[in-house]
């Protein structure tokens, strides 16, 4: 059995602030400051270059890699780190594109994160390819014999509406095309199995419910029937079969390495590292029903309380991920005001108010006291202040 009140005690949570944005980036464990500090006064300062070997900073992006391979149903030696979501997006993609050289469609839907629709139209217009999207509840319908690629981020970033990852994988390949799933709002947050859901490639980002660090490095999954046979566009040093034999023509890496690019981000991937500690004594179907438990009180509360605010999110829990939304006309003054009041979420346009449910530091005494705040802003109209209503550049 997960102990919640243990976890919660490894992050540092500033007094004062309920913290409903892990969705967008995690707090930072208390382990990571010092972990970093070691790493720089003991392996950079001391080793220097040398660090790549003594420290083993080459081989970061493997073993970091596997750690996160057990939360999202995959295997040792199948999950490489490193870069940007977007690159591994546009590695993903374009290494399931040229595996059906016939097909030109890259299906993907509305509900999609717009940075992986931008990656796939530029990816499209280079290779000769069409990008179609659709509504999301049109995805399985459209899957045809013209699709190469399913391209699908598995929970929607704004009304956190879960794909069923098996049913979809399933139909796409009786249609003989392969699924890349974008994990961003899923990896730590939901119980994902790619193994079982016999997806073909899937890609995610750190810095959420994972906790890495602003900006901390994506990762890359292939499935092992594909590993020795991807051959993404993108071809990085790191990637290369032999990178310090210097060679002119590139030599994909065995298996999953491949995936490597550029040099391994070592001070961002040593914070990673000590942020994935916590998760050695975690269960992820105790994560998933404590996920469960605090969204429905969530919404419970919302909709006792705060009767102006619409449900933007599934009302299901299994059709969900562990975030919630509601719509307001003046969203964004309503999210500043509750930022004032020390409820930190986050607005996406045009009116979605977004709420982050992340077990290991979220609680029920959490919900309950955003449910307060919340209605106490709307009945006395705080959000109508100049103030809240001033755009800043992140929202």
């Amino acid at each position: 059995m997960t102990d919640f009140d243990k976890t919660k005690q490894a992050f540092h949570l500033p007094q004062g602030v309920t913290y409903l944005d892990g969705n967008s980036l995690g707090p930072m464990p208390k382990a990571a400051k010092a972990r970093v500090a070691d790493m720089m006064a003991d392996e950079w300062s001391e080793m220097l270059i040398t660090g790549w070997n003594k420290a083993g900073w080459y081989v970061q992006p493997r073993k970091v890699g596997d750690r996160i391979a057990r939360l999202i149903g995959a295997g040792p030696g199948q999950v490489v780190m490193g870069d940007t979501l977007s690159i591994k997006v546009f590695q993903a993609v374009s290494a399931a594109r040229a595996m059906r050289p016939q097909r030109r469609v890259i299906l993907s839907d509305s509900g999609n994160f717009p940075s992986d629709l931008y990656v796939a139209e530029g990816l499209a217009r280079a290779v000769d390819a069409e990008l179609r999207v659709v509504a999301p509840e049109e995805v399985a319908g459209a899957i045809d014999d013209t699709v190469a690629v399913l391209m699908i981020t598995e929970v929607d970033y704004r009304t956190g509406r879960r794909h069923d990852m098996k049913a979809l994988t399933q139909t796409a390949h009786k249609a003989g095309a392969l699924t890349v799933w974008d994990l961003a709002h899923s990896a730590g947050a939901v119980d994902v199995d790619l193994l079982g859901c016999d997806a073909d490639f899937a890609v995610g980002c750190t810095y959420k419910y994972l906790n890495g660090g602003p900006g901390a490095p994506a990762f890359i999954w292939t499935h092992p029937r594909h590993a020795d046979a991807a051959q993404p566009i993108l071809q990085g040093w790191m990637g290369h079969r032999a990178p310090f034999a210097f060679d002119q023509s590139y030599q994909p890496a065995p298996g999953v390495e491949r995936m490597r690019v550029g040099t391994p981000p070592v001070i961002a991937l040593t914070a990673l590292d000590a942020a994935l500690d916590v998760w050695d004594d975690v269960s992820m179907p105790d994560l998933r029903a404590r996920s469960i438990e605090l969204t429905q009180a969530f919404i419970a509360g919302v909709e006792e309380h705060c009767p102006d605010l619409v449900l933007n999110s599934p009302r299901d829990p299994a059709k969900r991920g562990s975030q919630v939304s509601f719509r307001h006309p003046q969203g964004y003054a309503v999210m500043q005001a509750l930022i004032a009041q020390g409820v930190i979420g986050d607005f996406r346009a045009p009116d979605v108010l977004r709420f982050g449910f992340a077990p290991l530091y979220v609680d029920l005494d959490d919900v309950a006291h955003a449910v307060q705040i919340m209605a106490m802003i709307l009945k006395d109209k705080r959000w109508d202040r100049e103030e809240f209503h001033e755009r800043a550049s992140v929202t």
